[in-house]
């Protein structure tokens, strides 16, 4: 983790990237993005994990999240390593066609710290950024719905079926969660960013 972003207060929630190694489009695959939606709801069945946003791009992920148990580096290290751990395993049954190329990747980053195994799956750091204010809360979460509209993958944010935007749309996604509340969104979406919130 760089100096300059560390998470100094365990119970606050944070703005977090986690990215695959050399940018590996591991999350191309369904079976992997699924991965992190079944492992992000045992985090919050049984971990502690409160959400506010989340979005899966071709090779990282952003997401707002707190730990309830007021240990978020450990909630962390735990989410990342699982995650890791079953889709090393996925690339690894043969359903992968990429997979010689991708483990060798690993195996490659692995190499350059001796506190890794076999593999390296996540570049080091989250890159962590305490949510202070509630606009920041609100300037992030817009920043983490647009991601599949600015890479050109859908025209609406909602329309993207592994983040949290449709949670804010329609009140539906692939994850449960309770949605902060926020008495200034219309000024903040509409004039701020500039765009509708039918538009998501």
């Amino acid at each position: 983790m760089s100096e300059g972003y560390q998470i100094r207060n365990q119970s606050a929630p944070h703005f977090l990237t986690f990215t695959v190694v050399d940018w590996v489009d591991v999350f191309t695959r369904k079976s992997c993005r699924d991965i992190v939606i079944e492992s992000l709801k045992f985090c919050q069945k049984n971990k502690g994990m409160e959400i506010y946003g989340y979005v899966i791009m071709s090779n990282h992920i952003h997401m707002i999240i707190q730990s309830n148990d007021g240990n978020l580096s450990n909630l962390i290290k735990d989410f990342k390593s699982f995650v890791a751990k079953q889709i090393l395993e996925e690339i690894e049954s043969g359903g992968e066609s990429r997979a010689d190329w991708m483990l060798k990747r690993f195996e490659f980053a692995a190499q350059s710290n001796s506190r890794n195994s076999k593999y390296q799956f996540w570049r080091y750091g989250n890159h962590p950024e305490e949510v202070s204010s509630e606009k920041f809360l609100w300037t992030k979460l817009n920043y983490i719905h647009m991601n599949p509209v600015r890479a050109g993958i859908v025209n609406k944010a909602s329309d993207y079926l592994y983040s949290s935007a449709a949670n804010y749309v329609g009140g539906e996604g692939l994850i449960e969660f309770e949605l902060p509340s926020n008495p200034i969104i219309d000024v903040l979406r509409k004039e701020r960013f500039n765009f509708e919130i039918d538009e998501w």
